[in-house]
């Protein structure tokens, strides 16, 4: 197995692997390691069926069943997302995490490209503890304790005609509210969590108010310093930290064909990146050994590293 970054902030390539070899005993917990570290894997060339993507995701944790998109008829873990000249345009292209309206969302998403389209297609990432670590301090000091309330977004669309099964779903998963800030289980990151779908508003302030902050919180994904874009061709499998990321596929395909399979795991309720209205400062790495920043630090943890500039060499602008 060999690792190659692609980016700065988060984002990378594994190679030499086979995801249908893993199991428990034998590279998974090297790929759970790097998926919290990374946020965002890339594999390519893989031949997974869609039992042994199922099996894959299990390995994570229990699988979750979506009960807006459209699922296999014989295996309702796994998502199918078709596209082509007869189907409707897709609503995919908006900000989200994947299903923030549940009150514990999933720990993270494994999508696989059986048919890609020649042109378009893509789908771009954005770490949001890299757009947390943008925010000035005293944002982030404000923002410290705030929750925010998440609904069912566009999913509302596609039951406009069917009023019974949205109130059926409604009753199934009673929606949520998160902290504005959370706090990664795994890594101690501070991660921003709002998105542009699923959340409404956040509750503690006055309505203007808090429009205003919710819409400047929601422009942070437009950074290309926090953004990654993967390109799919047939074979390739991204894995992606659910709780720490957001994703936005555009529709410039259509209406090329495209056809997506996704399994999601379960995760957890989001832990609240405050103690006594205090943000927790990231846990970073210092030549490989952890260590804990506290929050009268001198230096911000940063949750990305640039190359070092030498002194008179200001570098590339472009």
């Amino acid at each position: 197995m060999r690792l190659e970054r692609l980016g700065p902030v988060f984002g990378a390539e594994l190679t030499n692997i086979d995801l249908g070899a893993v199991t428990a005993s034998n590279g998974f917990d090297e790929i759970n390691e790097l998926i919290s570290q990374h946020e965002v894997l890339v594999i390519r060339d893989q031949r997974l069926s869609a039992e042994e993507q199922l099996n894959f995701g299990r390995l994570f944790g229990e699988l979750a069943i979506s009960p807006f998109s459209p699922r296999s008829a014989t295996q309702p873990e796994l998502i199918v997302l078709e596209t082509d000249a007869q189907s409707k345009r897709p609503l995919t292209d908006i900000w989200h995490a994947d299903e923030t309206y549940k009150l514990e969302p999933p720990k993270l998403t494994i999508l696989k490209a059986l048919i890609s389209p020649r042109l378009g297609g893509d789908t771009v990432f954005c770490s949001m503890r890299g757009a947390f670590d943008f925010l000035s301090d005293r944002m982030q000091s404000y923002l410290s304790g705030l929750t925010a309330f998440h609904g069912f977004g566009r999913f509302r669309d596609l039951l406009e005609t069917d009023l019974a099964t949205f109130r059926e779903i409604e009753g199934r998963f009673p929606r949520a509210n998160h902290p504005v800030l959370t706090l990664h289980p795994e890594t101690s990151a501070t991660v921003l969590y709002v998105n542009r779908h699923f959340t409404e508003r956040i509750n503690e302030l006055p309505d203007e108010e808090g429009r205003s902050i919710l819409e400047f919180l929601l422009q942070q994904t437009a950074r290309p310093e926090t953004q990654l874009r993967i390109k799919w061709k047939p074979g390739t499998v991204v894995i992606w930290d659910n709780r720490s990321v957001q994703h936005y596929a555009p529709v410039d395909y259509w209406p090329q064909r495209r056809r997506m399979e996704r399994v999601t795991v379960e995760g957890q309720t989001p832990i609240p990146a405050s103690r006594d209205n205090e943000v927790i400062r990231h846990r970073i790495e210092v030549h490989g050994v952890p260590a804990e920043v506290s929050g009268d630090a001198d230096s911000v943890a940063r949750n990305y590293e640039f190359s070092k500039v030498e002194p008179g060499n200001p570098g590339d602008n472009g």
